[in-house]
């Protein structure tokens, strides 16, 4: 593991969970095991989801406020960083331009602002950069094979009002209404609300009574 060059830095560390239900414990034990000694003020601990960006994160801000040139910031894993490769690499290159080196476990202890720690940021990166640009190639893929193939894309379309009088039809001839939403490329329950719509309503109370 990577030790530190200066003795005196002090250093924090973040820890988070995305459930009230999990601890961040275990987090912190394996931070003191790697030999970081974080003092209890200096452990940020904060409960939110991992898709939410670090600059939109509570904890994350008030850690941030706290840090000045020469600290160090620990994590256990990248993800505490960030919701994606890129939102990490933003939050090290910011925390590396205001001089806090930042350290992570799940690479060895590596601080992440150092040479080999950028080139290691730069590869994830770029692999993230890859998976995203082949999740839009495949996506975009499936779309051209489904127009070419006839089928219908987006939200299930309304009824027109020709549409609708088909729909009375085909019920009153026993079809059922997912047949009907499937022969004219809509839901079920856009089915549902024409069959509705087409029942006789009750007469209100006072003329019952006449």
């Amino acid at each position: 593991m990577s030790t530190l060059s200066q003795p005196a830095s002090r250093v924090f560390a973040y820890c988070r969970v995305s459930t009230s239900d999990q601890t961040t414990d275990n987090q912190l034990l394996e931070i003191a095991a790697a030999g970081f000694e974080v003092s209890q003020r200096r452990a940020i601990k904060e409960t939110i989801s991992g898709s939410v960006a670090a600059s939109e994160r509570p904890g994350w801000a008030s850690l941030v406020a706290k840090l000045e040139a020469g600290d160090v910031l620990v994590v256990t894993k990248l993800d505490r960083l960030g919701r994606n490769a890129m939102d990490v690499r933003k939050t090290v290159d910011a925390l590396a331009a205001d001089g806090v080196r930042v350290y992570c476990l799940a690479l060895g202890g590596m601080d992440l602002t150092s040479a080999a720690g950028k080139m290691t940021m730069g590869v994830i990166t770029a692999v993230a950069e890859f998976e995203r640009d082949l999740l839009i190639e495949r996506t975009n893929a499936g779309l051209s094979r489904a127009i070419a193939e006839g089928k219908a894309l987006g939200r299930p379309k309304s009824l027109t009002e020709g549409n609708t009088e088909e729909v009375h039809k085909r019920l009153a001839a026993g079809e059922s209404v997912a047949a009907i939403a499937r022969a004219m490329g809509t839901s079920r329950q856009t089915v549902m609300r024409a069959r509705d719509a087409n029942q006789p309503q009750p007469a209100p109370a006072h003329v019952k009574a006449l």
